[in-house]
């Protein structure tokens, strides 16, 4: 019997007695499932074999993360809630994989990553978030959007690291999420082609992949600069760079069609960062734009002046041209732009009554209404979509308090700085290509949080992370280059 059991398990029986197994649970559940009408236990082979997968496997698991992401779709749950699936669960399963292999593994770890500052001034901005969500007015919302958090920064920025092991880790993430990408943004382009790419249209063709035009554009234009360097890293002419090359002009066009003011700005904002970048320019754009935006603070606070630019309540309406769109915007009138002053005025109020703890994450939407200002009020203000303060900034500043949004500047501009840094210090052509992609990346990133609330997304957050740690292990291989030379 002894010997019948360990000839059973040797290297050659143990996978068969694996296949086994599995292919009599995944029988039983199509049985079942089509017996009782249960369905949905079809779905419990895929998931054990996706448990058996992250187990040998959690690089092939990441992977499978970042392709959903583009494909990922919201799912609003009882009581208020909601996820996105199945990017989300996946999230919280390698969240939990990471931390087994963080322990198990724990002295093969690189202490300088979890030494870098870029990871402190992130671990300070986490711990920011601990402390206002036990302060918060409304502690069950802020610890279910400190929960989120962590697995976001887990899994996109610690997780992410190890697979950003090289030019080999970076090509796999970024033929992952660029497949699945382009791929939707095909799709969205011909199903909008049917409406004559009308701009009242853009909303109806973005379903299930996007929940409005603004996700959309903001996916679409952070990835541009990936595209555009990685085109350089194949051969003139080949396969794959006439695909990257046409993907290009794919995703520019893509970012009119969707109508998005904030990602045109974003983009040309990149163009000009990147010779912010190559002249060294950075640190003096950061103190022009602190100061500029200081000074424009007290500018329309003295003698209450940002009251001269409530909108006219009546003449304020949404707008199905695009070119009048533009020219309401320019005029005050249009209702998105105007809609975004009555919330940012209720949040600068909401700030000077709770400046240090603010009232916790998760919660403008809980306490806002009591501080906005009636003149400023639009017809959309009953918020009938629960949306929020528009503006990722400002609230960081309503929800964590100035501590909160001090620590959040601090934290993007030292990755801005140190990635200049790493820039101009880094000796090989790809290391330089890939310090600018992530740089402008990221740039755009923040270019689109002043007028959107974007990083607890996943289609925008978790690049903000990846970002964030691609800088960190550039970081630390040219520390390490240069030593080894030394």
């Amino acid at each position: 019997m002894e010997n019948k059991l360990a000839q059973l398990l040797d290297t050659q029986g143990l996978p068969q007695l694996f296949f086994r197994i599995f292919a009599a649970i995944l029988l039983l559940c199509l049985f079942v499932g089509i017996a009782t009408e249960w369905y949905f236990l079809a779905g419990i082979p895929a998931f054990l074999l996706l448990v058996y997968l992250t187990i040998v496997d959690f690089r092939k698991v990441f992977l499978l993360l970042v392709a959903c992401i583009p494909l990922s779709t919201e799912l609003n749950l009882p009581n208020g809630l909601s996820t996105d699936l199945p990017s989300e669960p996946l999230m919280v399963g390698l969240m939990l994989v990471a931390g087994a292999y963080a322990i198990r593994h724990i002295k093969e770890l690189d202490g300088r990553f979890l030494r870098h500052p870029i990871t402190l001034f992130l671990l300070f901005h986490l711990a920011w978030i601990v402390v206002t969500a036990i302060t918060s007015q409304a502690p069950a919302v802020s610890f279910k959007f400190l929960l989120a958090k962590i697995w976001y920064v887990a899994t996109f920025y610690f997780l992410a690291s190890r697979m950003l092991d090289g030019e080999k880790g970076f090509r796999a993430i970024f033929w992952a999420a660029f497949i699945p990408l382009i791929l939707t943004v095909l799709l969205t382009i011909t199903r909008h082609a049917a409406y004559g790419f009308s701009f009242a249209d853009v909303f109806r063709v973005l379903h299930p992949f996007y929940r409005n035009h603004v996700t959309y554009a903001s996916i679409i234009a952070l990835f541009v600069p990936f595209v555009w360097f990685m085109r350089q890293w194949y051969p003139t002419y080949s396969r794959k760079w006439w695909v990257l090359a046409g993907s290009l002009l794919v995703l520019l066009v893509a970012i009119q069609l969707s109508y998005t003011r904030a990602a045109y700005v974003a983009v040309v904002a990149a163009i000009g960062a990147y010779y912010i970048i190559r002249w060294k320019l950075t640190r003096y754009v950061l103190i022009l734009a602190l100061t500029a935006t200081i000074g424009l603070m007290a500018f329309m606070a003295a003698g209450n002046r940002y009251l001269d630019y409530a909108p006219n309540f009546e003449t304020t309406v949404s707008h199905r041209d695009f070119n009048n769109l533009i020219q309401a915007t320019y005029d005050m009138e249009d209702i998105s732009t105007m809609e975004r002053l009555y919330r940012w005025m209720a949040g600068f109020q909401m700030s000077s009554d709770r400046p240090v703890l603010g009232f916790g994450p998760g919660n403008f939407y809980n306490f806002y209404k009591p501080y906005t200002i009636t003149s400023f009020k639009t017809y959309v203000s009953d918020n009938p979509d629960k949306s929020g303060i528009h503006s990722y900034y400002l609230m960081t500043l309503v929800e964590q308090g100035l501590p909160g949004l001090i620590l959040f500047l601090l934290l993007c501009s030292y990755a801005l700085l140190r990635g200049e840094a790493i820039y101009h210090r880094a000796e090989g052509v790809k290391d330089k290509q890939m310090v600018m992609m992530a740089m402008l990346s990221l740039i755009i990133i923040l270019t689109l949080l002043l007028i959107n609330d974007l990083i607890e997304t996943d289609k925008v957050g978790a690049f903000f992370f990846i970002n964030l740690a691609l800088l960190v292990n550039l970081d630390l291989k040219d520390k390490t280059q240069a030593r080894v030379t030394g």
